[in-house]
């Protein structure tokens, strides 16, 4: 029997490793990667070709929100599922318009993140029932609720600067994390501030907490 092959996604060592256990008991699973890291999620995803991801939100450098938004944009064949401590709808809304097939909370049983994986492997949308009724999936399909996600006005790299600045780095650091140059980082924050109707790294950091981009405070 061919083997799903899974990579987990989750910046807390324990729970990776106690998760990678238990899946790897299950005879029809594989994990075949694991990282701390939404950059190296992406990197690793491009490796390895994946049949899922199950994928942490709260990351420093690239959440899972924008790290999924990539993953699906080139691999539109592989399956997301979002293992989440957050229960607020910004994070669910915002993985699930980032392409998630899935949503489960930490503090749910093994049990039922198995039934979430073989759900959405299947081609079928799968939520929690702590959160299911937050989201409107009639026909499998999120609702598109624009007013809870950034991801049509700013673009992807302006996402990335404005995650990277709310967690307290400099321009010379976005630049060499981003591989651009400092000038176009200072371009994408003038760009950030206009956009956003902010004028302080203390507003684009506050925007990037309530959008749900990151949860670290300068």
């Amino acid at each position: 029997m061919k083997k799903v092959k899974i990579i987990l996604v989750d910046d807390h060592s324990l729970l990776q490793h106690g998760l990678c256990k238990s899946l790897e008991v299950e005879k029809e699973f594989e994990v075949i990667a694991k990282t701390g890291s939404g950059r190296a999620a992406i990197e690793l995803v491009n490796q390895h070709s994946p049949d899922l991801v199950i994928m942490d939100i709260s990351m420093p450098g690239l959440n899972g929100m924008e790290a999924t938004k990539q993953i699906i944009t080139n691999n539109p064949e592989i399956k997301v599922v979002a293992l989440s401590m957050h229960m607020e709808k910004i994070y669910i809304m915002g993985m699930m318009s980032a392409g998630a097939a899935g949503y489960v909370l930490k503090s749910c049983s093994f049990k039922e993140l198995l039934k979430c994986i073989k759900t959405v492997l299947a081609g079928k949308l799968y939520l929690c029932g702590e959160v299911r009724h937050m989201i409107d999936t009639k026909n499998d399909s999120p609702i598109n609720d624009s007013s809870v996600s950034i991801f049509s006005i700013l673009s992807k790299r302006e996402r990335e600067v404005l995650q990277l600045i709310a967690e307290g780095h400099k321009s010379k650091e976005i630049a060499g994390k981003l591989n651009i140059s400092i000038k176009t980082v200072d371009i994408h924050r003038t760009n950030l501030k206009a956009k956003l109707n902010v004028h302080s790294i203390a507003e684009l950091t506050k925007v990037a907490i309530t959008q749900g981009l990151t949860t670290h405070l300068l």
